[in-house]
């Protein structure tokens, strides 16, 4: 017996390493990154912490969900199970609804860009002195020198031409002239149609802090209320708790979304892995969201050029959407541009627009980029968002 012991003894610390070996090889199989598809020769290897351990979501239920704890469970369990509660899937108001109440919402808000002009020009007396103001209003409006000169000049013409002052005539005099600034004739209409076999890829880009993940989740719910069948994919690996928030967006209007259980994985990765599932899933729309980052840092722009190329190797990007804080004025303008050269926007949307004084920011991107404003919110609700109207933008503004 005493000949067996050592041996028996050895297989059991055998089988207590393997024991302990096999954790850790589970763990090395499910975050090893394997990045799919032809890799660049300027892509960095993959390391065991980038982009693995990417996550694609269930459909979340129509009626229940789990509620959110920052990891991913079946939402194929009973009603009655414990840690559900019942999630009624969001619809929007109609778009008319939700401009209206955003027209209303601008019209009280203390804007000097129509209700400042108006006083300067309907006065008894409209001399250079007045028209320095007119200037200066324009400026302050965040409209930008080129535009402001180009409405001041025109204001001149058309008031001295027609020889009258009464308020009405002004009013309709300046609602022209600010309607062909903001230029109607522009496509605003997003493009989110499926094409073929591959999803509409909507990429939403912008600094920190202007509302990016918002609203990509109020987005999604209005393409939900189109019938459409949307992903979302969470690329934004950063920020602390920005999966969830997209995820929570997700399971509201009741789309999955694809994301990473991995603290700074990689964002290209992960939105390859959301283009890639989309496709597998024959989504109409894919929406990623991507990290907010500053304008000014070279290589957190050069990674978010990555983004948009590692999608490309699947499908083409049909939108990329740069979410704007309409209160940051010129500063916005200069995030504009830097943004346009990496990733070649194609619409904005202007968040916090009852900023009053920055409504002139609407013309002055326009011009500067030949990119149209797509859609504006004036606030967190979640039907804060609409579609960019040209007309009932300057009505408001002048009411």
């Amino acid at each position: 017996m005493n000949d067996f012991l050592p041996i028996i003894l050895s297989i059991l610390a055998a089988l207590v390493v393997v024991g302990g070996l096999v954790p850790v090889l589970m763990k090395a199989r499910k975050t090893g990154a394997k990045y799919p598809g032809t890799r660049d020769a300027n892509d960095p290897a993959q390391s065991s912490a980038a982009g693995g351990g990417t996550l694609v979501e269930d459909r979340p239920d129509a009626v229940t969900a789990p509620t959110f704890d920052g990891t991913v469970a079946d939402t194929d369990v009973p009603d009655d199970a414990a840690g559900l509660e019942t999630i009624a899937v969001d619809t929007p108001a109609p778009v008319e609804g939700r401009l209206t109440r955003l027209r209303a919402r601008l019209i009280k808000s203390n804007n000097i860009l129509g209700k400042g002009l108006l006083a300067l020009l309907s006065g008894d007396k409209i001399d250079e002195n007045v028209w320095d103001e007119v200037e200066e209003t324009l400026l302050l409006a965040d409209l930008g020198t080129e535009p402001t000169m180009q409405l001041v000049d025109a204001l001149r013409e058309r008031v001295k031409v027609l020889g009258t002052r009464s308020p009405e005539d002004v009013k309709a005099m300046l609602r022209e002239e600010l309607i062909k600034l903001v230029d109607p004739s522009m496509d605003r209409s997003l493009n989110v149609e499926r094409k073929g076999d591959r999803p509409a890829v909507v990429l939403v880009v912008g600094v920190n802090g202007v509302g990016k993940t918002t609203t990509v989740g109020k987005l999604a719910r209005v393409l939900v209320a189109e019938d459409k069948d949307v992903l979302l994919g969470a690329a934004d690996t950063f920020r602390a708790a920005a999966a969830e928030q997209l995820a929570t967006w997700g399971q509201r209007v009741g789309v999955p979304t694809v994301r990473s259980d991995i603290d700074g994985a990689d964002p290209a990765s992960v939105a390859y892995e959301a283009v890639k599932a989309g496709i597998d899933q024959e989504v109409d729309v894919v929406m990623v969201d991507t990290a907010g980052r500053l304008q000014n840092k070279t290589g957190l722009m050069d990674e978010l050029g990555k983004v948009k190329r590692v999608i490309e190797k699947l499908a083409e990007v049909d939108e990329v959407l740069l979410v704007l804080d309409a209160t940051t004025g010129q500063n916005g303008l200069n995030q504009a541009r830097v943004f346009a050269e990496v990733v070649n926007i194609t619409g904005i949307v202007l968040t916090k627009l009852d900023g009053t004084a920055k409504g002139g920011i609407v013309v002055a991107i326009q011009k500067s980029l030949g990119v149209p404003v797509k859609l504006i919110g004036l606030g967190e609700g979640p039907d804060d968002l609409a579609p960019f109207d040209a007309e009932s933008f300057v009505d408001a503004l002048l009411n």
